[in-house]
């Protein structure tokens, strides 16, 4: 059984979409230099203020200039992805050990991106079960949330890496598989906790150590 291939909206606009959405970035660039307690409190005004933003799009269909061309079909009356991608970093960032949080964030963030971008672009092999996702996607998506957090160590890390390189590729197939098999529930919000939470299992049960510079 193949699924159709979605089209909600052009190829292009899922790419300035996931561009958009890339920007989250700077939420573990801000963690890593200014500290848990100011990355919390931005996120926290920043998703008061997207909150206001989407009480007047939902409740009085005011349009956001410049970025209402972006929401999906499904989010036009409901709260937009990048709430639930706030909500979902103010959990791990606040429970998580600092490396899973940072690892969670940018698994959910280029990890969905690829899946997207990749899954429209070659997905020609779509899973039963699974409106709109493609193989080719599900293997995108976990190949980069690989390369995102092999960068994040190489970048952050000091000296060996040690187990580290276990809690990175368990949370890669957490985020995939949990990217894949949402459906109704945001995958903003899904990711990020549920990646986070094997990542900080694992931590606990393999009594890993903090190694970041």
């Amino acid at each position: 059984m193949v699924s159709p291939k979605p089209e909600k909206y052009s190829f292009g606009t899922e790419v300035v979409r996931k561009l958009v959405h890339l920007n989250g970035i700077y939420l573990v660039l801000l963690y890593e230099f200014f500290g848990q307690r100011f990355t919390l409190g931005v996120l926290t005004v920043a998703l008061v203020i997207a909150l206001e933003a989407e009480y007047f799009r939902i409740e009085w269909g005011r349009k956001i200039p410049l970025f209402d061309v972006l929401y999906r079909q499904k989010e036009e009356n409901t709260l937009g992805g990048h709430v639930f991608l706030g909500i979902g970093a103010i959990i791990v960032i606040s429970v998580f050990t600092k490396e899973v949080a940072q690892l969670a964030i940018l698994m959910t963030i280029v990890g969905d991106a690829a899946a997207a971008i990749f899954g429209r672009a070659y997905g020609k092999h779509f899973i039963p079960g699974l409106k709109g996702k493609a193989i080719e996607g599900v293997f995108a998506e976990f190949v980069w949330d690989i390369v995102v957090g092999v960068v994040y160590l190489v970048l952050f890390f000091d000296g060996a890496w040690g187990m580290w390189w276990i809690v990175l590729v368990v949370m890669a197939v957490s985020a995939t598989v949990t990217e894949t098999v949402s459906g109704k529930m945001d995958d903003n919000l899904l990711v990020p906790v549920f990646a986070g939470f094997t990542g900080e299992m694992l931590v606990v049960l393999l009594g890993i150590s903090s190694v970041v510079v």
